[in-house]
C-alpha cells in the first residue's frame, strides 16, 4: 500500500471518529431537552417552545408573528401553531391593527403574565445555573461553536460543500 493510501486512510478514520463524536454529543443534547421538555410539560403544561414564545412576547411587547418567528427562530407556520394552542389556553391575545387589518399582533394576557412568573428556565435551572457560572468568554466560545453547528446543520444553508474547512 503506498504511503498516501496509509495517510488518507489515516485521515479518514480521525475524520469519522470526529464525526461520530459530534453525532454522539448532538444526540445527548437532543435527548437532554426532550427529557428537559417533559418535565417542563409536567411542572407547568407547556412545551419549551411554547415557554420561549410566551418568553419572547414577554420581552418584545405587542408583537407581530413574523417578528416573533425571527427572534426565536422558529418558522411562521410553527410559531402560529404555538399561537393558537397559547391563545386556546387564554395565555396571549391576538388582534388586528388599526392601521392595516392585515397585521396580527400578540400580547400576554395576565394569566400568561402569571404563568410566566413561576416557569422555569426552558433548558431547565441547573443548567441556566451552570452556565451562568461559566466565565462570559466561555460562554461567548460555546455560543459560537453551538452557533457553527447549527449552521452546518441547516438543510440548505450555510457554504458550499467544497468550501468548508478541512
Amino acid at each position: 500500500m503506498s504511503f498516501k493510501k496509509t495517510t488518507d486512510k489515516v485521515t479518514n478514520r480521525f475524520r469519522d471518529d470526529e464525526l461520530r463524536g459530534v453525532e454522539k454529543c448532538i444526540r445527548r443534547i437532543v435527548r437532554a431537552n426532550d427529557v428537559q421538555s417533559r418535565a417542563l410539560a409536567k411542572q407547568i403544561g407547556l412545551t419549551a417552545p411554547q415557554l420561549i414564545t410566551l418568553k419572547a412576547i414577554a420581552a418584545l411587547g405587542e408583537v407581530t408573528t413574523t417578528v416573533l418567528s425571527a427572534h426565536i427562530d422558529l418558522s411562521a407556520a410553527t410559531v402560529i401553531t404555538i399561537l393558537d394552542n397559547l391563545e386556546a389556553r387564554q395565555l396571549v391575545e391576538r388582534y388586528r391593527s388599526r392601521n392595516d387589518r392585515r397585521v396580527v399582533h400578540t400580547r400576554l394576557t395576565p394569566e400568561g403574565a402569571a404563568l410566566l412568573t413561576r416557569a422555569p428556565e426552558p433548558m431547565g435551572d441547573a443548567f441556566a445555573r451552570r452556565f451562568a457560572d461559566l466565565s462570559p468568554e466561555r460562554r461567548s466560545q460555546l455560543i459560537l461553536a453551538l452557533t457553527a453547528i447549527a449552521d452546518m446543520m441547516a438543510p440548505g444553508e450555510g457554504l458550499p460543500k467544497d468550501t468548508l474547512p478541512h
